[in-house]
């Protein structure tokens, strides 16, 4: 049975396709939150590792508040990696690790990517596709990123 929220199909279509993107986006960082927390040595090695393990627990559950929001819409969620590296915007760097603060830095640069585009997201749902609790999830969605790269953001200098 399909959804009757008072939003189009074709929005509804439109909205669950934007929400896979940003389904990609966070598997893609959650996997690399994993990779350089199993990888970290040397300066500020546990407390990296505990906020790197904060920072992929909270991007785990909001991957699949993303994937439950295309469910309530009727829509279906990828699940491949295959999907989530042809959807994502981030890029990932296989075979490297990266020093700790290069680590930091492409993280800090990976949550701000998303919170671009859910920028963009959370205007597109309400104005151009008239849902708002979407608009909602998104802008919660992109706060909680924003305050991540802060706080990766405070390693270094001047932040």
């Amino acid at each position: 049975m399909k959804p009757d929220l008072g939003i189009s199909q074709e929005h509804l279509n439109e909205i669950n396709d934007l929400l896979n993107h940003v389904l990609a986006d966070g598997n893609v960082l959650y996997i690399k939150l994993r990779k350089f927390h199993w990888n970290l040595s040397g300066d500020n090695f546990m407390e990296l590792h505990k906020l790197f393990e904060e920072q992929y627990d909270a991007v785990a559950e909001a991957i699949d508040e993303v994937a439950e929001r295309i469910s309530t819409l009727g829509g279906i969620a990828i699940g491949t990696t295959s999907e989530f590296a042809e959807l994502s915007l981030l890029i990932e760097n296989p075979g490297k690790i990266p020093s700790n603060q290069e680590m930091i830095k492409e993280l800090v640069n990976d949550h701000e990517t998303i919170v671009k585009a859910l920028r963009k997201f959370v205007d597109d749902t309400e104005e151009k596709f008239g849902d708002k609790g979407t608009s909602d999830f998104l802008t919660a969605l992109m706060q909680a990123h924003e305050k991540m790269a802060w706080k990766l953001r405070k390693y270094f200098k001047g932040s």
